[in-house]
């Protein structure tokens, strides 16, 4: 008898697509396999009127799921890495993360052509990212940043029926909808640092469930794996989450990591940014190393005053 093998993933039409294209790859590997995708609401999806940082940050769109993992509902789970939190539940691991798509942030323009950064003085932006908003305001401190949440499709229909003028998302959701036709520009790296882990897609699974684990290997992407560990690791050791502007983006070139981090206050006047290179080998350190850099030059303080000034606003 044919085993099926169960697949939790956020029930929004982005997380399904990617579900389904981390199956479509399996499916090369394992074609007798069936895979069957259980949605799951998570307290996230739920609770759309209030931004992330209120709420509770990055584990409020895996608990849930990591609840069904555990309590063997399903037997993996498919994840946008930027949503996992550093710390892993006890008894689950990350078992691979796929080849990364694009990891930038785009521009949706309302009127299709102007760009971000040519927007008119006072341009409406939304978004709901505060290390978007803080980094854009870093740049224009005259655009009006409104906090702007939902699936995709939402997005975009609030650009369409508000006073919006353009939109800020990360790119690979739009890319794998198939709308990135909509897109007005892709935001450089050097002015909107990535989310630790944007663009990757993460499979997380009982770590004591070898048959699973051993057929995750063979999709597993050790330059995007090794990437994000880096990136995750300097994340948390700056104990940081939804409630202040962290970026960061790790890439392979030649034989080095090259890690790139920043911090920023929550207005965007102050922006501290540092990189570190370093051995394929020693991913976590370097994110642990450049976070130290970073704290070194006051990006403790800087994060201290973000969470304050976020809390007082509440």
């Amino acid at each position: 008898m044919q085993k099926t093998i169960i697949v939790g993933s956020r029930n929004s039409q982005l997380a399904l697509t990617q579900t389904n294209y981390i199956i479509e790859l399996l499916q090369k590997h394992f074609p007798a396999t069936v895979f069957s995708v259980k949605p799951i609401k998570t307290e996230g999806d739920k609770i759309l009127d209030v931004p992330l940082a209120k709420i509770g940050g990055k584990g409020l769109f895996v608990k849930e799921i990591e609840q069904a993992l555990l309590s063997k509902e399903i037997d993996f789970a498919v994840h946008s890495m930027k949503d996992v939190p550093t710390v892993i539940v006890e008894g689950l691991t990350l078992a691979a993360m796929t080849e990364r798509a694009e990891p930038r942030d785009c521009y949706i323009a309302k009127d299709g052509r102007t760009g971000l950064f040519e927007s008119p003085q006072g341009a409406i932006i939304g978004t709901s990212s505060l290390r978007r908003s803080a980094q854009l305001l870093h740049l224009r401190p005259d655009l009006q940043i409104v906090p702007i949440r939902g699936n995709v499709n939402t997005r975009f229909r609030k650009l369409a029926e508000t006073e919006l003028d353009g939109i800020m998302l990360a790119y690979a959701g739009v890319y794998r909808l198939g709308w990135a036709e909509r897109v007005t520009e892709i935001i450089d790296m050097e002015k909107s640092l990535p989310a630790v882990g944007q663009g990757a897609l993460g499979i997380e699974v009982r770590e004591d469930d070898k048959e699973i684990l051993a057929m995750m290997a063979t999709i597993n992407d050790p330059n995007t794996y090794t990437a994000v560990t880096a990136e995750r690791a300097f994340l948390r050791q700056l104990e940081g989450g939804c409630q202040v502007p962290i970026g960061a983006f790790c890439q392979l070139i030649g034989d080095e990591l090259v890690l790139k981090g920043m911090v920023a206050s929550l207005d965007g006047k102050t922006v501290l940014r540092d990189q570190i290179r370093g051995s394929f080998r020693e991913a976590s350190m370097l994110g642990n190393k450049l976070a130290e850099m970073l704290l070194e030059r006051g990006a403790a303080e800087l994060l201290l005053q973000a969470r304050q000034e976020y809390d007082a606003h509440d």
